[in-house]
């Protein structure tokens, strides 16, 4: 494998590039949150490419490797959740990516706990992070990746829900989640969207699925 270690290098016309770009809250109090499953997620892809998170551009963490012909460049925005959108449109811009190859990994509280759901467009479905994409970029014509954390319990706000850590229970689970997460995005990468939604748009944990 080899790594690109600049810019530049990436910034070439005869190669493919992706930008997959995991969301979450930057600082040691945020780490094991629901809401920074999106950060978790790109740490874990990351170890799978033998690269890491070592430079900062644009407000984000970023990590570059490639992957079967394929440059990838990995994006963890810096700027907080709801800013996520500065960073994600910058890297968009400067790298000249196409939004087909633009992957957004983050949590989503209106699928149950271990469910993955790739789309290829949609709305933020109130989704500070998302939203913030939506905006800067002027379109929601891009790839996701929803990873369910469950609904809060009672009536317990969706805000305060996603700032906690993950339970005992969950936490058992999480590496499995991140293996087939990072196995879905790196199919993504090489066999598209459809082949990828196809492989990965299932119940993973045995829940009831109506995401």
């Amino acid at each position: 494998m080899r790594l690109f270690p600049s810019r530049q290098d990436f910034n070439g016309e005869n190669s493919s590039r992706f930008l997959i770009t995991g969301l979450g809250n930057p600082g040691r109090q945020y780490q094991s949150n629901r809401h920074n499953i999106g950060f978790d997620i790109m740490d874990s892809l990351a170890e799978t490419l033998g690269t890491s998170f070592s430079r900062m551009e644009s407000n984000a963490l970023v990590a570059k490797a490639d992957h079967k012909n394929q440059r990838l460049i990995l994006a963890k925005p810096q700027t907080y959740m709801n800013l996520s959108g500065q960073a994600v449109s910058s890297l968009q811009r400067f790298y000249k990516i196409s939004l087909d190859n633009l992957i957004v990994v983050y949590d989503e509280v209106d699928l149950d706990f271990g469910i993955l759901r790739l789309r290829p467009s949609g709305g933020s479905a109130g989704h500070n992070g998302m939203n913030s994409i939506i905006t800067q970029l002027g379109t929601q014509e891009f790839p996701r990746l929803r990873i369910g954390v469950g609904r809060p319990p009672g009536r317990m706000d969706a805000a305060a829900y996603v700032l906690q850590d993950f339970s005992q229970t969950e936490e058992a689970e999480l590496a499995f989640i991140r293996r087939q997460a990072v196995e879905a995005l790196l199919s993504f990468v090489t066999q598209g969207i459809d082949a990828a939604m196809n492989a990965y748009n299932t119940n993973l944990l045995g829940t009831d699925d109506d995401g």
